[in-house]
């Protein structure tokens, strides 16, 4: 009878706070699962505090010991310098240095939600799509 109450307290969390961040993300979460490169390719917003910074295309091919990374102007002053690519983590993504070097890691919050938590505060997020467009419209 005792298992029963986490699920439903669960849901009971997840349904009060629909607006919630980590509620929200919660019901379609893959954390634990690698993300799949041909899943993750194409365009992605980097963002912070809602506002769009740069547009980040990951792509599928591996160049060297990880995956391409095309980050579009803007991105420079928001991420880590030397980017050069990406790769799948247990728990999300984490853009590498040519020498494969992880420079920032990203959470997976949802299929289309990666966040990095920062030390100023200002948390960086990937969103899938475009700027201003529905996730799965690049």
């Amino acid at each position: 009878m005792r298992s029963l109450h986490r699920p439903l307290a669960g849901a009971i969390v997840t349904a009060l706070c629909l607006t919630c961040p980590l509620a929200a993300g919660a019901a379609d979460n893959e954390a634990g699962i690698p993300l799949n490169p041909r899943d993750a390719a194409g365009a992605w917003t980097l963002q912070s505090q809602g506002h769009a910074i740069c547009v980040v295309r990951l792509k599928a091919e591996r160049s060297g010991g990880a995956f391409g990374l095309r980050a579009g102007p803007g991105c420079a002053a928001a991420l880590p310098a030397g980017v050069s690519g990406w790769r799948p983590t247990a728990d999300g993504m984490a853009m590498v240095g040519a020498d494969g070097t992880v420079l920032i890691a990203f959470g997976r919050w949802s299929n289309s939600l990666f966040v990095s938590h920062r030390s100023s505060g200002d948390d960086l997020q990937l969103k899938r799509g475009l700027p201003g467009a529905s996730p799965g419209s690049d």
